[in-house]
């Protein structure tokens, strides 16, 4: 009688193991920083206008902050794609503490606008060049578990970041907001090292010439963006006008950074990319003014009624170890069906919320399913888009993906204020008509999410 000795095979590598964990904790690290300094500023803003004298420039702050970011992204792409992530990322890290740096010591709006900006512009690059890093480090089948992650890593600075920020603004500086983020931001570059190393050291492959025009392009975009979110702000009866040319400009100006065939959802790459500014356009337009729902029309404080932003982050992040888990379990374009499909789901929720006064926990329920059907979709999103990529078009394709997030985010929420400038926010119907257009793109995401191909 013989024994046959099982064979045991070799468990397959994770985000943590040796290979990767210095990678995975320096690119996870920028992630958290990057959410945590958007976050840590829209709490300590009011103080920085009220000390700076910069009430007038307020928006400017956020709105510059968004439209600098599209052109690092285009910026980084197409740098990647001929020489590689590792420059790119390094500039990028640069920019980004130099505009921590130049905030944190500003003692004049002005120059805390130019820090500001240049936040954008590195923030921009680096989330490009770290989709790039994924794609040259990270074998295919730990895509999905590492966008998860970077999703994740949204998560805590959702809960800490604001109050650590208030804390550190009443009791020290807001200037060491800026400046104590620059600081880890360096320490996460050092964590990045070896990956860097280890991209310089990998052949060098042909990447696509690009467009001249691309720059000036996402310069245009960055503009109209820019144009969208004061018209939005201002309130005056010209807005309207203002936000309809911005945005017919945004169109025709972002076309030439995204794939052909993106507006008009042909399938593969191209609907991936549009279902990725449909459903942050529909989710991010609602999670702006959800809060504001609840404090004006329900009377509630200002700290309990954005508790509700916190119950999307956790549902969020639940979602990606979700999706992570599924692996390759569930198709990706199963996935983003499913999970566009909760999104609407969710912001139909907010809409009949706001039309018929419904309690805030109705509110709460239906924005943990929209928090988690886009902890579904994001991850996924992005495998795809690697998954559609070569080494020669990989930061075109990111920077598209980002691109196509951030014009559509800016755009509708511009227009969701007009909404409820129009409407009126006392009584409520302001509220309704915002909603409303969040529902129709949320609508509009599922069938295109139905032309997505793995």
């Amino acid at each position: 009688m013989t024994h046959e000795t099982p064979v045991r095979t070799a468990a397959a590598p994770g985000l943590l193991s040796p290979a990767y964990l210095w990678t995975t904790i320096g690119s996870i690290t920028l992630i958290f920083l990057g959410a945590f300094e958007s976050l840590a500023v829209t709490t300590i803003m009011p103080t920085i206008s009220r000390e700076l004298d910069g009430e007038a420039l307020y928006s400017l702050a956020f709105s510059g902050t968004l439209a600098a970011g599209v052109v690092g992204m285009v910026v980084a792409g197409g740098w990647a794609d001929r020489r590689g992530p590792s420059r790119p990322l390094v500039a990028a890290m640069t920019v980004f503490v130099v505009g921590l740096v130049l905030s944190g010591t500003a003692t004049d709006m002005f120059v805390f606008i130019g820090g500001r900006l240049l936040q954008g512009l590195g923030s921009g690059a680096i989330i490009v060049a770290l989709y790039v890093v994924v794609a040259r480090i990270y074998p295919a089948p730990l895509h999905p578990r590492i966008f998860g992650a970077f999703a994740a890593a949204w998560v805590l600075p959702s809960l800490i970041g604001p109050p650590v920020a208030g804390v550190v603004a009443d009791t020290i500086s807001w200037h060491w907001v800026f400046l104590g983020v620059g600081v880890l931001v360096l320490i996460a570059a050092a964590a990045i090292v070896p990956a860097l190393r280890q991209l310089r050291s990998m052949p060098a492959a042909p990447g696509e010439p690009g467009s001249r025009w691309a720059v000036v392009w996402a310069i245009v975009v960055a503009v109209a963006v820019v144009s969208i979110g004061l018209g939005g702000e201002s309130g005056a009866s010209w807005s309207w006008v203002i936000v309809a040319v911005a945005f017919v400009v945004v169109v025709l100006a972002v076309r030439p950074l995204l794939p052909r065939g993106t507006l008009v959802a042909r399938p593969g790459l191209p609907a991936t990319v549009l279902l990725r500014g449909a459903v942050a356009a529909a989710f991010f337009s609602t999670e702006v003014y959800l809060p504001y729902l609840l404090n004006e029309v329900y009377d509630l404080p200002s700290a309990v009624s954005g508790l509700i932003l916190t119950v999307g982050a956790l549902s969020w992040a639940s979602g990606s170890a979700l999706q992570s888990r599924f692996g390759a379990r569930m198709s990706h374009s199963r996935t983003v069906r499913i999970g566009a499909t909760i999104v609407f789901v969710g912001i139909v929720v907010q809409l009949l919320t706001a039309l018929f006064l419904l309690s805030p926990f109705v509110a709460a329920a239906g924005w943990l399913l929209a928090g988690g059907g886009m902890g579904l979709v994001f991850p996924r999103i992005s495998t795809l888009v690697l998954s559609h990529s070569t080494e020669r078009d990989q930061g075109f394709n990111s920077a598209a993906m980002t691109i196509a997030d951030s014009t559509a985010s800016a755009t509708s929420i511009a227009f969701a204020g007009l909404l409820l400038a129009a409407f009126g926010a006392v009584s409520g119907g302001g509220f309704v008509a915002a909603f409303a257009l969040a529902a129709v793109l949320g609508l509009a995401a599922v069938p295109i999410a139905f032309r997505v191909r793995d």
